[in-house]
């Protein structure tokens, strides 16, 4: 698997670039969010030595130039006792302007040049941003150490994930006490078997600030790992193989590299490579083992729209190259033991039509559901949007998969999101999303029923809000459904669930170590009313003995683009904040994909303005009941997320005590009119193209660094990476100094910069711990909770 490209994902492209970047809880990629566990990311030193402002004279001297006395911003602090002496001063940002003019509009943007990443004078500004941080944050320090103790203190250090089989043999990860990242390791599944350490992810960051692990792919044979790597958090990785008879790495190396599979014959890599400016994965090589000639380039995408990615089926029979944008895809198909042969289309893409397909190589008898006449070669079973926005499943001879030979086998349901599905020698998994909550629904391939819904049955979930998703399950033989089941309240939980006898078998729980208990915790879930009428979910836990009467300060996070769901999801972390009296919400706002496709379509392109005012309506509703004031209320989000900070900033800055935002996307106007950037051309179905002057003057209405004004703002803590691909640093740096120069109020803007990390933030997990641990403390402070 690719870890930024998990198989099957079945939605848009954009889940190829979410990220893990989980300062608060979680976050995403510009514009996006969400891989599910923590272990693939991580940034190894402390990176606080690079956060120091410079100390040699040359740079003294531009930062010192940096500073403007007579610019008016207000004097931040944390703490109102503080002698205005001791009051550390913001950086200000020299002004130069920058003319715009499209479809007769004028605008100008005084902090362009904080672009020009190569410039010194920008790297000096970016340090005293850093500095200035620092010194506002120094009194929180002795709270940070003692929040960090704290949620490590609940970590289990040294501890195995549950093993998944794999041809014979099992497949963990284990973590060692003091060791930022993972080792991965397998044991062949025969008594007395010795462990086999396949990557030690810590002896691979050595002289790196920062490691990320995409691909990890293990050839047939079980001899041969191919792996990808990235060093920078620029999320550009470069792939190796690794011969794991005798541990030595093979000469190859391929840069850029976003997908690859092997053929059957076990010498042959198909692999996705990106474009070096935009980033989009465009080319697909096929590699021989030991060949010195040029890798034949197979396929090539140049509609800009459209990514690409290469997996093989779990059934092993076919490689398929996956290409899609937002809203289209089209699936082309190999047989993994024929790989000098031609890739064939299923069927051509289409405006607005979106499929995904696997296979099952066996033909079923005819009473089963999904039989169909001439499957010869086995079947596709394609998961398509052809028949409604919810989607339906279809099936396809593999001989003949054209659309005018899909045979349904799930009709579309309107209310029922079909998000995924995953297929097996006896049964089918698929993904649900109904009435905001995901579920796990089991077909039975294997029984006489008149059709495939007669012969499901979904596993079944008690708590009001929860978390459940597919796990690790290669083995398409297998007779149990690995599935992970978690809330605000319930730790992560990996469960096997036998489909024939329906019994479910837990084989790990989350540890949380210091004697954590559930029945102490309430988690609930609530309907917000937005201004046309529209319900919007929205779950939340606090400790039971929280008191429901005003005074409880409340973490609210958002996040609300590219159909993505906000997940319920478990963190120990968390207890820290709850503990000591907040509440923690999520706002399941439109443009995410908590209740299908036409909510994602309800807060995208011209219907954008719903995602605002959902997460408003949602903060009114909590306040109106009484779960805190706006006094109390800190408002979260990352990425596209940190565009809904930007926005409800903005429109309601009343509203909220304080905006933590990640890696916030909030230059949309600028960045959507940059072509060259990677990411922009693909997302003009998710924004609109600002060249068309409708969608220009739609996306200007809202963009958070064009519609900031003079007027109070809440305190701010932003935050970015100085290698982020995906939100450039500088919309953070330009967003801050700009609203310097307006806000009206005294409430501490930060801006805070890692300079070895990119989208994720830190990747090692000491690290990870230390982020959450400074947000935690900062805004716990500002609010009068002491440690």
């Amino acid at each position: 698997m690719c870890f930024n490209a998990r198989r099957n994902a079945g939605t848009s492209p954009i889940l190829s670039l979410i990220s893990v970047s989980l300062a608060i809880e979680f976050l995403g990629g510009r514009r996006s969010v969400l891989s599910p566990t923590a272990n693939f990311r991580s940034s190894i030193a402390d990176a606080r030595d690079s956060l120091r402002p410079a100390r040699n004279p040359a740079a003294r001297t531009t930062l010192k130039r940096l500073m403007d006395p007579h610019a008016k911003t207000a004097s931040p602090v944390l703490s109102h006792e503080a002698p205005e002496s001791a009051v550390p001063k913001p950086p200000v940002a020299r002004r130069e302007a920058v003319e715009h003019v499209l479809h007769g509009d004028r605008r100008v943007d005084h902090y362009a040049w904080l672009r020009h990443k190569g410039n010194p004078e920008v790297m000096a500004y970016l340090e005293a941003e850093n500095a200035y941080t620092e010194a506002i944050l120094k009194p929180t320090e002795p709270f940070q150490e003692k929040l960090y103790q704290e949620m490590l203190g609940r970590i289990l250090q040294t501890d195995l994930s549950v093993p998944y089989r794999l041809r014979g043999y099992h497949y963990f990860t284990r973590t060692e006490e003091g060791k930022q990242y993972a080792f991965h390791c397998r044991r062949r599944d025969a008594e007395g078997a010795a462990l086999e350490l396949l990557l030690d992810l810590n002896l691979l960051a050595e002289g790196h600030s920062f490691l990320g692990l995409d691909c990890f792919e293990v050839s047939e044979d079980n001899r041969l790992l191919a792996y990808s790597t990235d060093t920078t958090g620029f999320r550009q990785y470069v792939l190796q193989v690794k011969d794991l008879r005798n541990g030595s790495t093979l000469p190859e190396r391929f840069e850029r590299v976003t997908s690859v599979a092997w053929a059957s014959d076990n010498r042959t890599l198909f692999y996705t490579v990106e474009d070096e400016t935009t980033k989009r994965s465009h080319r697909l090589y096929r590699h021989v083992l030991g060949s010195a000639e040029p890798d034949p380039l197979l396929y090539e995408e140049t509609d800009e729209r459209f990514r690409i990615a290469v997996e093989r089926t779990r059934s092993g029979s076919f490689l398929l190259l996956n290409i899609a944008s937002h809203t289209a895809s089209e699936v082309r198909f190999l047989r993994s033991d024929q790989p000098t042969g031609e890739f064939r289309l299923i069927a051509a893409r289409e405006d607005n039509h979106e499929y995904y397909a696997d296979h099952h190589p066996n033909p079923l008898a005819a009473e089963h559901p999904g039989s169909a006449a001439n499957a010869t070669n086995g079947l596709f079973y394609i998961r398509t949007n052809s028949g409604g926005r919810t989607f339906r499943l279809v099936t396809a001879a593999v001989t003949d998969p054209g659309r005018e030979s899909w045979r349904e086998i799930i009709p579309n349901r309107p209310g029922v999101m079909l998000a995924a599905a995953e297929v097996f020698q006896t049964h089918l998994v698929l993904f649900e999303r109904e009435g905001g909550l995901p579920y796990l629904r089991i077909v039975d391939l294997t029984v006489d029923a008149g059709s495939a819904l007669e012969a499901s049955h979904r596993i079944e979930f008690g708590e009001p809000a929860y978390n459940a998703s597919i796990g690790e399950n290669p083995e398409f033989r297998a007779s149990d459904v690995r599935f992970q089941y978690e809330s605000f309240v319930t730790p992560r939980s990996i469960f096997d669930y036998d489909v024939r006898t329906r019994e479910r078998s837990l084989r790990k729980q989350q540890p949380v170590l210091g004697g954590y208990d559930p029945s102490q915790y309430v988690s609930e879930r609530l309907h917000a009313t937005a201004a046309d009428g529209t319900r919007v979910p929205l779950s939340l836990v606090h400790r039971r003995d929280t008191p429901r009467d005003g005074s409880a300060p409340l973490l609210l996070y958002g996040y609300g683009s590219y159909g993505i769901s906000v997940p319920v999801n478990f963190s120990s972390n968390r207890l820290s904040l709850l503990d000591r009296g907040a509440i923690y919400a999520a706002a399941h706002v439109r443009g995410g994909g908590e209740l299908g496709k036409p909510w994602h379509d309800a807060g995208r392109m011209k219907q954008k303005r719903n995602t605002f005012l959902d997460f408003i309506a949602v903060a009114e509703h909590l306040i109106a009941q009484r779960y805190t004031t706006p006094e109390k209320l800190v408002i979260e989000g990352g990425s596209a997320g940190g565009l809904l900070m930007g926005a409800v900033a903005n429109m309601r800055p009343e509203l909220f005590r304080m905006v933590i935002s990640h890696v916030p996307f909030v230059d949309v106007l600028n960045t959507m009119l940059d072509a060259s950037l990677p990411l922009t051309v693909g997302e003009y179905e998710e924004w609109g193209n600002p060249q068309i002057a409708e969608d220009y003057f739609y996306m200007k209405s809202y963009c958070p660094y064009t519609n900031l004004e003079r007027k109070a703002y809440p305190t701010m803590l932003a935050k970015t990476g100085l290698n982020d691909s995906q939100v450039m640093y500088w919309e953070s740096a330009k967003y801050v100094a700009k609203m310097r120069t307006l806000k009206t109020d005294a409430n501490p803007v930060l801006l805070k910069v890692n300079m070895g990390a990119g989208h994720g933030g830190a990747s090692g997990r000491y690290d990870y711990l230390r982020e959450i641990a400074l947000d935690y403390a900062f805004f716990l402070t500002h609010l009068g909770i002491g440690e």
